[in-house]
């Protein structure tokens, strides 16, 4: 920054000046992008005494720490370091093995975003790491599952597609008293809306994919440590030779210094939304912890600041052509797996087919939207017009 800042900075402040120093880069308001692979030394003595502040581009580049630096800066002052990723599942899987191997026992929530089950359940498996799945919502009885060997702990908060908020802190505390470490994926929230080590958890995980990006034109993940966890985690950061390509360390740059405001708009547009399908006959219910009705307010209001614009429903019931019916007739919600971007999407989905602790037992078809930053009175509209379709079928 240009000058040092005399009072302490708010959040969406830190978001537009961390990781940015203009005078050291010729006075360019962004840092620049280094397209690297070989670092020259001066000098023979310099190389083999590594005497360099790069040693090669996969170990890192000043657009590396620049993007570092303002991810470490928005999890807060409890954060020790980050590592840059390729993508969410990248920083899932490195996480997880930073800090479990063969031998190992660890603790997966149940409704934990598919492709990690998916990770447990085939690397992990043939690494011999054993995982047990538990019930979201055990809190503090998560420790009659803990065996001598457990070592990990995976929450996320809300639950993938089923939204079920966990008592992170209570877990995190019988986690510690065992031993054991917390790992966390804080897509949903952001650090902006959840500071995941002030409630206890050791490593928090993004899929940078979405909120920071925010775009859908970027791979990238991340994943920011505590003291305790983070040597661990740049070892393994570095043995397994990950890294992230230079425009897409700049696009997630770029988005962090929006990231404040789009998500204050993905917040307020998604609960319009969200409160609207709630009120329609169709709906048995919407899954959104920051509306007052559902299960999990009480957690999402003690431990969380803001929502983003992510959230499910169920269908009261019927059959498929009447889902496809609504979902075909959508004109401004795209069909697609991702989400986190300006524009928004809805997919239909079925948690059992991969659920193994808890019984998902709708009494219809559940779907998930993401809210983007289209004007929500149109989306409204163009939902309605989706139900119309739906009705045309039944």
């Amino acid at each position: 920054m240009a000058k040092t800042p005399q009072k302490p900075l708010k959040a969406e402040t830190r978001l537009i000046v961390a990781g940015r120093d203009p005078q050291s880069q010729f006075g360019f308001v962004n840092p620049p992008v280094y397209h690297a692979s070989t670092v020259l030394y001066p000098t023979a003595e310099d190389q083999v005494a590594h005497r360099s502040r790069y040693q090669y581009g996969r170990r890192g580049t000043p657009t590396t720490e620049a993007l570092e630096a303002a991810l470490c800066d928005m999890e807060g002052a409890n954060c020790a370091g980050a590592v840059l990723v390729p993508s969410g599942l990248a920083a899932i899987s490195t996480a997880l093995m930073a800090v479990a191997g063969s031998g190992d026992h660890i603790l997966i929530t149940d409704s934990v975003y598919r492709p990690t089950r998916n990770f447990c359940e085939g690397v992990f498996k043939r690494m011999g790491v054993e995982a047990t799945y538990y019930d979201p919502l055990i809190g503090a009885d998560i420790g009659r599952l803990f065996k001598p060997n457990t070592k990990v702990v995976f929450v996320e908060a809300p639950g993938s597609q089923s939204f079920e908020m966990q008592d992170i802190p209570a877990i995190a505390k019988v986690a510690h008293d065992k031993g054991a470490v917390v790992l966390m994926d804080n897509t949903w929230a952001t650090p902006l809306y959840f500071k995941a080590f002030d409630k206890g958890v050791d490593m928090s995980i993004q899929a940078g994919t979405k909120y920071i990006g925010g775009h859908s034109d970027i791979m990238f993940g991340c994943v920011t440590a505590n003291a305790r966890t983070f040597p661990a985690l740049k070892e393994t950061h570095g043995l397994m030779g990950l890294c992230v390509g230079p425009d897409d360390m700049f696009l997630a740059l770029r988005g962090l210094r929006t990231m404040a405001v789009r998500l204050k708009q993905h917040q307020e547009a998604g609960l319009k939304v969200a409160r609207w399908l709630a009120a329609r006959p169709e709906v048995a219910r919407v899954m959104h912890p920051a509306l007052e009705s559902d299960p999990g307010h009480t957690i999402w209001k003690r431990d969380f600041t803001g929502a983003s614009g992510l959230f499910s429903l169920e269908l009261k019931p019927m059959n498929e052509k009447a889902v496809y019916a609504f979902m075909n007739a959508l004109q401004l919600f795209g069909m697609g797996f991702s989400w986190g971007g300006f524009e928004s999407l809805v997919i239909i989905f079925d948690c059992n087919e991969y659920r193994t602790a808890t019984k998902w037992a709708p009494s219809g078809p559940t779907l998930r939207f993401h809210i983007g930053l289209e004007d929500p009175d149109d989306l409204i509209a163009d939902l309605d017009d989706g139900f119309k379709a739906m009705a045309g079928t039944l």
